[in-house]
């Protein structure tokens, strides 16, 4: 029983690193579409659309689904030069 307190309270207390995390992510990605855009623009549209995605969860709290969203459109961004 110790153990799962200790766990959770872990847990709870790591939650405002994440969120810290995501508007790193997105500066991230807002600072490659300025210097280095992917030249196919259904490309540009999706790192777009995942990245606004990724705003809105971690506005909503969901930083880890933010953190997978934002780590998709890095990879897009990273896949097409």
């Amino acid at each position: 029983m110790r153990r799962i307190s200790i766990f959770l309270v872990a847990a709870l207390a790591s939650a405002p690193l994440w969120a810290m995390h995501c508007p790193m992510d997105m500066a991230k990605i807002d600072e490659r579409l300025e210097t280095d855009p992917p030249e196919d623009p259904a490309v540009l549209a999706q790192v777009k659309k995942l990245r606004a995605e990724g705003e809105e969860l971690h506005n909503a709290g969901d930083h880890t689904q933010s953190l997978q969203v934002l780590g998709q459109a890095q990879e897009l961004l990273d896949a097409n030069p």
